[in-house]
């Protein structure tokens, strides 16, 4: 067994980061902000985490479809700095266009009013309802405004026997209620936790009027995160070690030691070397997933911690299709009466511009596409768009690829929020940072992003108290 080696000035507080995924990033960035010595380890060969993109026959595709809101301070705030805040677009306005087969289209877009009246106009004109639905689905909104997502009771319920008793039946559930929350909890609004709900649309949507304006990536995410964010750390004094997977955290003399594996790189590598290696700390972040973060801690490092599991797993499919042609002037839309649910246009950020356009159709809470073949999902889905726009069916598609996440975030039904942890740990000087931590925001990017800058920050003061005291 060897001790890693670092060119941190060793007076410095040692800050070490498991995982560099958007939380990890965070984290590693704030710690170093104040003023901590950053060694961050991420396992696979790339950072970025649950954003990710590749190449293919030179057209970048993402993973999925990643989006944020003008609520989004944090991440918005993450991207300032690591200099990609000039490469996303943020709506001036909230406007989703909504499209379904042979209905003329609709929008849920807001006007320039306070909230919740600015989304009153298009509710009450939204073809996808009755005037019947219509009217109980702005009174629900007005009785959703007083929840408070604060409150832990909220999570023994679902959002669909909150709907049913406020009036909502399944085809407004379906046209309006889901267009909402699938996108955003990754859950279905039926079964979600009405913690969760709340969330969403108490401060997306019926608080601040302009909370909701959408925003997304001009540039593959892998650019806009891992690589920028990489670039960021080590401009602040950060290391970064990739193929070398943490094993465990334990306390030791000295601090924290965090045992790795670096099987990994002699993998690709070849050389022969102990792969069993340690690297010493005064405070630890473990910015992984909460399936991960059970082993590498000590037995009741973390309440619940024999129960992460109970959170559960949510997976997401992107079907993306390259059309030889332009086929819609829409920067994305959802849909009503099809499966496809959200389609966003890609080819900016695929690095397309040879007239041909990228659609990726995002599909959240995708149980039922998981396990599907990609040709299958291809062909189906290709249907569906030609349905959805008449432009397309005459269209070629060109090029396509599936991707996959089998386990994008936790599943957000009622009881899942005290399993969420705290970020501090009962092992002082270790701290835990994720979406799946307990942030009050579902598992978006706001929430890993929020999870790593109160670790990372924490996790600096510990180190700098610990070094203060000779560790």
């Amino acid at each position: 067994m060897t001790t890693t080696s670092s060119s941190h000035d060793s007076s410095q507080p040692r800050v070490v980061v498991i995982g560099g995924g958007l939380a990890g990033l965070s984290a590693a960035l704030e710690a170093a902000d104040h003023g901590a010595a950053v060694t961050l380890f991420e396992r696979r060969p790339r950072l970025g985490g649950a954003t990710w993109s590749f190449e293919r026959n030179g057209i970048w595709f993402d993973n999925g479809q990643h989006v944020y809101m003008r609520c989004c301070t944090a991440y918005q705030a993450f991207l300032a700095r690591i200099g990609s805040a000039d490469d996303v677009t943020l709506q001036r306005r909230l406007d989703v266009p909504v499209l379904a087969p042979h209905v003329r289209r609709a929008a849920i877009k807001r006007t320039i009013g306070p909230a919740p009246l600015h989304l009153a106009p298009s509710l009450l004109t939204y073809p996808h309802l009755s005037l019947r639905q219509r009217l109980a689905a702005v009174r629900a909104g007005l009785a959703l405004r007083r929840l408070d997502p604060h409150d832990r009771d909220l999570d023994q319920a679902t959002f669909g026997d909150w709907l049913q008793a406020h009036n909502q039946d399944t085809e407004a559930v379906e046209s309006f209620w889901n267009l909402i929350v699938l996108p955003t909890v990754n859950v279905n609004a039926a079964d979600v936790s009405l913690k969760l709900a709340a969330r969403v649309f108490v401060t997306g949507l019926l608080t601040e009027a302009t909370a909701a304006d959408i925003g997304w990536a001009r540039k593959p995410l892998t650019a806009l995160h891992a690589d920028a964010g990489a670039r960021a750390l080590q401009a602040a004094g950060g290391e970064i070690h990739s193929r070398l997977a943490a094993t465990a955290v334990r306390s030791a003399s000295q601090g924290l030691e965090v045992h790795l594996d670096g099987s990994l790189r002699s993998d690709v590598s070849g050389a022969e070397h102990d792969n069993a290696q340690v690297a010493t700390a005064d405070a630890v972040v473990v910015a992984v997933p909460h399936d991960a973060a059970s082993d590498l801690l000590p037995p009741n490092t973390l309440a619940n911690q024999h129960q992460l599991n109970d959170l559960g797993i949510s997976p997401i499919v992107n079907v993306h299709l390259v059309y030889d042609r332009p086929v819609t002037n829409l920067d994305f839309f959802a849909t009503v009466g099809s499966d496809a649910q959200f389609v966003f246009n890609r080819t900016e950020s695929a690095g397309i511009d040879d007239g041909r356009q990228c659609l990726a159709v995002s599909l959240s809470a995708a149980e039922s596409y998981i396990g599907m073949p990609s040709a299958d999902l291809v062909t189906h889905f290709k249907a569906e768009i030609a349905r959805l726009l008449p432009a397309a069916a005459d269209a070629e598609v060109t090029e396509s690829m599936v991707t996959r996440e089998r386990s994008a975030t936790f599943m957000g039904y009622p009881g899942t929020d005290p399993l969420r942890a705290p970020c501090e740990s009962r092992l002082p000087g270790v701290y835990v940072a994720g979406a799946w931590t307990d942030t009050g925001w579902p598992a978006t990017m706001e929430g890993a992003v929020r999870s790593g800058t109160t670790a990372g920050r924490l996790a600096a003061r510990h180190a700098s108290e610990s070094a203060s005291l000779g560790r």
